[in-house]
C-alpha cells in the first residue's frame, strides 16, 4: 500500500507533466530561482519526500522530480541551517543566525510574523449592562520588546507554532505591578488548556526595571502560546504595563534559512547562533557583519543602536551637581559633572556650559552615631558609646544602654551600607553615576539615561537585635525603618518603597505617585530577618528614550532604622537592672513587667492593664484593653482556631500551620502578594468581619459556585475582609472572601487561585474571591478518623494495627495508636480439639449399637422361651424348671436348643387348623445327650 508521502510526491509529478503537456514545449525551462523546496509530510514509518515547489505556478517547465528526504527526526545545529538542495546542514553566513532547531524573535518594530492579539471585552454588571469595549486594548511593539496594555481589559498575544519533538519556550520579561494581572498558558490543537503548575502559569513579579526569565517545556505537535494580561484598576492609577522581549521556542523540525541579524547588530563570522549589540557610538543596519563608526564629532549612538544621531547642544538636563568628601581641613564644595554619557555639545551656538564649583564650605556634621576626631572622615562610635555627630563619643549612664541603628540625615557621601544604581526599561545600559546624587542636607534621584528609568537606592539590614530588657520574649515589633521625603514632579512619577526579607523577592511596601509634599513614613519589621530596604524612582511609565522631566526629583531628607544589628548608637534608653548590690548590668524583663524610672528594677503591669512596649518607663508602658477597643482600629486578632459542628460530628480547625494569623488584616495584603494574585487591598485599609462556613456574612456573598466542591466531608471555611472605603463604582466599599479548603494533596503553605470565570479574582469589581487550598486547612484528626485491623493468630501471637481511613482528611491531632499483640488460640487447636471428639462420639456410638443389639437378642430369646412353655396343653410350666433363671448358663442353652421361629405362611395354616385340634408349633431340641426329645 502507498504511503501518503508517496501519494503527494506522485501528485506533484503528474501535476509537473500536466504542465509540460499545456505548455506544447514552449515555456522556459525552469531555474532555481523560479521554485523551492519543501519536504511533504512524514508517513507512519518517519520518511518524507523532498518536493520543489513552483514560485509561479506554469510559468516554466523541467521542475526537479520528488526525491526521498532525510528523516523525519533531522535537525541541524546552532549556527547552522538546512540547504535543501543538497539537504545537508550548511553554516550560516556573517551577518545571519540560526538556533539550529528553534526559532528566535528579538524585533518589534512591528507585529512578527505569526502572532496575533485577542482583546475580550469585560461585562462589570451582573446582566452585561455596563459592558466595557476592549477593541482599542492591544499588545504595542516598541521596538526592543512589547508592551502591554494597561486598562480593565483582558488581552492575549497568540502565537501557533507546530514541535515535532518535544521542545520548550523562554521569553524575558518585566512585571513590575501587581495590579495587572499576567498569565501566560498552552492550548493544543483542539484548543484545550494543557496541564501546567501554579508557577508555570502564573508569572512572578520582578524588580523595578529589571528583566527576568521565564521558561515552560511543550509537547510535540500543535502548541498555541497565550500571554494574557488584564487589570482592575484602582481608582485613577495608572498601572505599569508587561514588557516582553526576547522569545525563543526549541524543538522544530529544522531552519532551512539564517535570519539576518536586526539593526544594531551583528555578527562577524559564520556559523552564529546570536547576534551582538553594536558598541556605542557605533551602529548598524539588517544583516550586518561588523558595525559603523558614527562621526562622533556631531554625532553619537547608545549601544545597540541603528543609526547615529545628531548631538544636542548641552543645556540643564546634561549636568548635575555633587558634594565633594570632607577633606582635611573639614571642608567640602560643590561641583558639577556632566552626565555619562556626554552626548550634547558645549561649543555649539546656544550651548549652556558646565557651571563653575562652589566655594568651599565646612563639613556638615556626622550623622549619630558618628564622631569627627579631626579627621576628613566620620568614623562608627565604639561599642557601647554614642554620639549625636556632633561631640565625641561618650558612655551611657547606669540604667540606660546604647540604642542600635542608623540615622542619616546629612549626606555628605554616600553611607557605606547603601547603594545606587539605575536600571533602563529598554536593552540601553543606564550609568550607575545616573541613580541618586547626596546634596548635604537631602539625597536626590539623579537625571538617569531617559525618563522612564527607575532610579535605584538600597540599604541592607543583616537582622535586628532587641534591647536587652525585651530580649527575653518577642515582641510584636523587631524593629522599624522611618524615613522622610518630598517628591516635585511635573509627569506622571512614581516613588516606590519596597523590601526584600531573607533575599527571597522584593514586594512593593507603598508607592506614592506625583507631587507629594513632605512627610514621613514608618514600617514595622514583625520578624527579625535579613532585609534589604529599596527605593526606586521613576519619572514616567511611557516608552521614552531621552531626558525630558529631568527637573522632576525626589527628595530623601533622613532615613532611620532602629534595632539594627550592625548599627551604631546614637542615644540610650532605660533598661532594668541586675538586683544584685552595685551591679550596673542590663538585665531582661519578664512578659508583661516595665521598667520603674525610679529603681531601674522591672515591675509587673498593673491589674487589667498589659505591656505596650519599653520604649517608655514607668507605668505608662502598660495600657488598659478597655482604652485600646475604644479606639478606632484595623487590627482583628484571632487564636487561629475554628470550630463547626454539625450533628453528632464536631470539627477543629488549627490554622496556624498557614502561617501568622495574629494580625488577620494582614492576610489579604500578604498571602495575595506573596502568591502573586491582585491584591485587591493594597492601598485601603481592611477590617476582617469574621469566619464561618456559611457562604454569607454581614452582607457578602461567597459564591460557592465559583470554586466546585468535589468533597462534602470537609467543609469549606470562608474568611470574610471588608474595606469601608467607598468607591465610585462599590458604594458600600471593597470586600473579599478568602475560601480555606482542605487538600491533603497540597502543602501546609497550599496554593491561592482566583476564578476561572473571573480571571482577575473579582467578576463585579467590588467583592474579590479567592480559594486557598492547604493541607493546612483539614481539621485535626480524632479517634474518628483510623480505624482497627485484626492480624491473624499466628503462634499464638495476634498483632492490631490502626490505619488512617482513607482519603485522610485531617492534620495534626491524635496520633495514630501503637500496633498492639495479644495472646490467642489459632485454628489448628480447635480442629484437633473438634477431631478428637468426634473420634470419641464415633467409638462411643459404636459401642453402645452393639451393646444395645446383643441385650436385645437375650430379651428376644427369653421371650421365645416363655411362647414355648405356654403352648403346652392342660400344664402350666413350673415355676422353677419352664424359665430360665437370671444367672443361669445361657450360653450352654443356647448351644442346646435351636427355636425356629414360624413363618407367616405357618402361622396362618395353625389359625385355619384350630378347630380340628391340630394347633401346635414345633421346637427342636438338640443336645448333647445321645437321645433326642421331640415335643409334638
Amino acid at each position: 500500500m502507498r504511503s501518503s508521502a508517496w501519494f503527494v510526491a506522485s501528485c506533484a509529478l503528474i501535476l509537473r507533466c500536466a504542465l509540460m503537456d499545456g505548455a506544447g514545449g514552449q515555456q522556459r525551462q525552469c531555474s532555481e530561482a523560479d521554485y523551492y523546496y519543501e519536504y511533504t509530510e512524514c508517513d507512519s514509518r518517519g520518511s518524507r519526500w523532498r518536493v520543489a515547489i513552483p514560485r509561479s505556478p506554469g510559468a516554466c517547465t523541467g521542475l526537479p522530480e520528488p526525491v526521498h528526504g532525510t528523516v523525519c527526526t533531522f535537525s541541524c545545529k546552532a549556527g547552522e541551517f538546512l540547504e535543501m538542495s543538497a539537504q545537508e546542514c550548511t553554516q550560516c553566513a556573517a551577518g545571519s543566525y540560526s538556533l539550529g532547531s528553534g526559532i528566535r524573535f528579538d524585533q518589534w518594530d512591528s507585529m512578527p510574523a505569526g502572532f496575533s492579539c485577542l482583546p475580550n471585552s469585560l461585562e462589570n454588571g451582573p446582566r452585561g449592562e455596563d459592558r466595557l469595549t476592549c477593541n482599542s486594548s492591544s499588545w504595542v511593539p516598541q521596538g526592543n520588546y512589547m508592551e502591554s496594555n494597561r486598562d480593565e481589559c483582558m488581552v492575549s498575544l497568540i502565537y501557533a507554532v507546530h514541535l515535532k519533538k518535544q521542545g520548550s519556550v523562554s521569553f524575558e520579561y518585566q512585571y513590575p505591578d501587581n495590579n495587572l494581572l499576567f498569565e501566560f498558558f498552552i492550548q493544543n490543537d483542539q484548543c484545550q488548556e494543557m496541564d501546567q503548575t501554579a508557577d508555570a502559569k502564573w508569572v512572578k513579579l520582578t524588580n523595578h526595571g529589571e528583566w527576568a526569565t521565564h521558561t515552560v517545556n511543550l509537547n510535540s505537535g500543535t502548541n498555541i502560546l497565550y500571554w494574557r494580561t488584564g487589570g482592575v484598576l484602582m481608582g485613577a492609577k495608572v498601572v505599569k504595563p508587561v514588557l516582553l522581549k526576547n522569545v525563543q521556542i526549541e524543538g522544530v523540525a529544522y531552519t532551512s534559512e539564517c535570519f539576518p541579524c536586526k539593526p544594531g547588530t551583528f555578527s562577524r563570522l559564520p556559523g552564529s547562533s546570536t547576534c551582538d549589540p553594536c558598541p556605542r557610538n557605533t551602529y548598524s543596519a539588517h544583516g550586518a557583519s561588523s558595525c559603523t563608526a558614527c562621526n562622533t564629532t556631531t554625532q553619537y549612538s547608545a549601544e545597540g543602536s541603528a543609526l547615529c544621531k545628531d548631538r544636542p547642544p548641552c543645556s540643564r538636563k546634561d549636568y548635575f551637581q555633587i558634594h565633594t568628601a570632607c577633606d582635611y581641613e573639614g571642608k567640602t564644595q560643590v561641583i558639577y559633572k556632566w552626565m555619562e554619557p556626554k552626548i550634547c555639545l558645549e561649543d555649539v551656538p546656544g550651548a549652556e556650559p558646565l557651571p563653575p564649583s562652589g566655594e568651599r564650605e565646612p563639613c556638615p556634621p556626622c550623622n549619630p552615631g558618628f564622631y569627627n576626631n579631626d579627621t576628613a572622615t566620620c568614623s562608627p562610635c565604639p561599642p557601647g558609646t554614642y554620639s549625636d555627630g556632633m561631640k565625641p563619643c561618650k558612655q551611657c549612664p547606669a540604667g540606660t544602654e546604647p540604642t542600635l541603628g542608623y540615622e542619616y540625615k546629612w549626606w555628605n557621601i554616600l553611607p557605606s551600607n547603601m547603594k545606587t544604581s539605575c536600571f533602563n526599561v529598554g536593552n540601553s545600559k543606564c550609568d550607575s553615576m545616573n541613580g541618586w546624587e547626596v546634596a548635604g542636607d537631602h539625597i536626590q534621584s539623579g537625571a538617569g539615561s531617559s525618563d522612564n528609568d527607575y532610579l535605584i537606592l538600597n540599604i541592607h539590614v543583616p537582622g535586628f537585635k532587641l534591647p536587652t530588657s525585651m530580649s527575653s520574649h518577642s515582641g510584636a515589633e523587631f524593629g522599624r525603618i522611618k524615613f522622610e521625603f518630598e517628591t516635585f514632579c511635573m509627569a506622571d512619577c512614581e516613588l516606590y518603597f519596597m523590601m526584600d526579607v531573607n533575599r527571597k523577592s522584593t514586594t512593593v511596601v507603598q508607592s506614592w505617585e506625583r507631587t507629594k509634599p513632605r512627610q514621613i513614613y514608618e514600617h514595622v519589621m514583625t520578624k527579625n530577618a535579613s532585609v534589604s530596604y529599596t527605593w526606586a524612582f521613576q519619572r514616567t511609565n511611557q516608552p521614552s528614550d531621552v531626558r525630558r522631566y529631568v527637573n522632576d526629583v525626589a527628595w530623601i531628607y533622613s532615613i532611620t532604622v532602629s534595632n539594627a544589628v550592625d548599627g551604631v548608637s546614637s542615644g540610650c534608653r532605660a533598661c532594668a537592672l541586675s538586683t544584685q548590690p552595685s551591679s550596673s548590668t542590663c538585665v531582661p524583663c519578664p512578659a508583661g513587667h516595665y521598667i520603674e524610672e525610679r529603681t531601674s528594677q522591672c515591675t509587673e503591669c498593673p491589674h487589667n492593664t498589659y505591656l505596650v512596649s519599653h520604649t517608655t518607663p514607668g507605668p505608662g508602658a502598660c495600657t488598659n484593653p478597655a482604652d485600646q477597643a475604644a479606639k478606632a482600629t484595623s487590627l482583628c486578632y484571632s487564636d487561629c482556631h475554628f470550630t463547626h459542628t454539625e450533628g453528632n460530628v464536631t470539627l477543629t480547625f488549627d490554622f496556624s500551620l498557614l502561617g501568622s494569623c495574629r494580625i488577620a488584616d494582614e492576610w489579604p495584603k500578604f498571602y495575595l502578594q506573596r502568591n502573586k494574585v491582585l491584591p485587591p487591598f493594597q492601598y485601603q485599609p481592611v477590617w476582617r468581619t469574621g469566619a464561618t462556613v456559611n457562604d454569607t456574612l454581614d452582607g457578602i456573598r461567597a459564591r460557592p459556585e465559583l470554586y466546585p466542591q468535589t468533597s462534602k466531608k470537609v467543609p469549606d471555611v470562608n474568611f470574610y475582609y471588608r474595606s469601608l472605603e467607598v468607591t465610585s463604582s462599590c458604594d458600600s466599599g471593597r470586600s473579599a472572601v478568602v475560601t480555606l479548603r482542605c487538600n491533603p494533596e497540597k502543602s501546609t503553605k497550599g496554593e491561592l487561585s482566583v476564578p476561572r470565570k473571573c480571571l482577575a479574582g473579582t467578576c463585579d469589581g467590588c467583592t474579590f474571591h479567592f480559594l486557598w487550598e492547604s493541607s493546612g486547612a483539614c481539621p485535626t484528626c480524632t479517634e474518628r478518623d483510623y480505624h482497627q485491623i485484626e492480624g491473624a493468630c499466628k503462634g499464638g501471637h495476634q498483632d492490631l494495627l490502626y490505619v488512617w481511613i482513607e482519603p485522610k482528611l485531617c492534620m495534626g491531632g491524635v496520633t495514630l495508636p501503637e500496633k498492639k499483640t495479644l495472646p490467642c488460640e489459632g485454628v489448628e487447636f480447635w480442629v484437633q480439639l473438634s477431631a478428637g471428639l468426634g473420634a470419641f462420639t464415633a467409638v462411643l456410638l459404636v459401642s453402645l449399637t452393639c451393646y444395645f443389639w446383643k441385650k436385645n437378642k437375650r430379651l428376644e430369646y427369653k421371650y421365645s422361651r416363655l411362647v414355648m412353655s405356654a403352648n403346652k396343653e392342660c400344664e402350666m410350666p413350673g415355676a422353677d424348671s419352664c424359665a430360665v433363671m437370671e444367672g443361669e448358663n445361657e450360653g450352654d442353652m443356647e448351644d442346646e436348643v435351636v427355636y425356629t421361629k414360624p413363618s407367616l405362611l405357618g402361622k396362618l395354616k395353625a389359625i385355619a387348623s384350630k378347630g380340628n385340634g391340630e394347633n401346635y408349633e414345633h421346637v427342636q431340641l438338640n443336645s448333647s445327650h445321645s437321645k433326642a426329645l421331640v415335643w409334638s
